[in-house]
């Protein structure tokens, strides 16, 4: 009995699951506290011990995904040390496959900047601070793969991108959304001069 109880999560780390769960499938608006408190079988005063409101809940979920994505970008980017060109194209195909996942719901930090209209809103500052860094960091490979202009291919890939995340579950693009992998491929190949990569 006393090790099921040691084993199981912390009310910081039930409440975190469940809210980003709810938050992914069904939006950050449409979920209220009350919910997520059911859910995750926690009492509200657990829930505002470990944060002070729903913005701070919000913000905690997208800071996960933060350091999801970049965990994901990085193991992708591993698969080709030393080339960057080949980098760009694994995260194509890998976010092809991404999107063709059962339980894919969009890109969390689009929906976030989408819900959170408010400029004022943390979340909403958090979620535009990620979009920056996702192109800060394509914007770093196409400048070391030798791109022509940098910033036209970092602006192409990542309107690609956005695209594979709306439309990656309205769409059939294909097995592994191939046709993901195969536009940023035309686009990469064409702004660093068709080769190997």
């Amino acid at each position: 009995m006393v090790e099921a109880e040691g084993a199981r999560k912390p009310a910081r780390e039930r409440i975190l699951d469940t809210a980003a769960e709810l938050f992914y499938r069904e939006g950050i608006r449409a979920v209220g506290i009350d919910t997520i408190i059911a859910r995750s079988g926690v009492a509200k005063m657990s829930l505002y011990r470990n944060f002070a409101s729903k913005d701070d809940l919000v913000c905690a979920y997208l800071e996960r995904n933060m350091v999801q994505h970049a965990a994901w970008w990085d193991r992708v980017t591993a698969r080709h040390p030393g080339d960057p060109r080949a980098q760009m194209k694994a995260l194509f195909t890998a976010l092809g496959h991404w999107i063709d996942h059962p339980k894919f719901q969009g890109c969390p930090f689009t929906t976030a900047a989408a819900e959170l209209r408010d400029p004022a809103n943390p979340a909403r500052a958090m979620a535009l601070a990620h979009k920056r860094m996702v192109r800060d960091r394509l914007h770093a490979l196409a400048a070391a793969a030798g791109a022509d202009d940098p910033d036209r291919l970092c602006a192409q890939l990542q309107l690609l991108m956005e695209g594979a995340y709306a439309a990656g579950r309205a769409l059939d693009l294909g097995p592994g959304n191939e046709a993901v992998a195969s536009a940023a491929a035309a686009l990469i190949d064409g702004a660093c001069g068709e080769g190997v990569g």
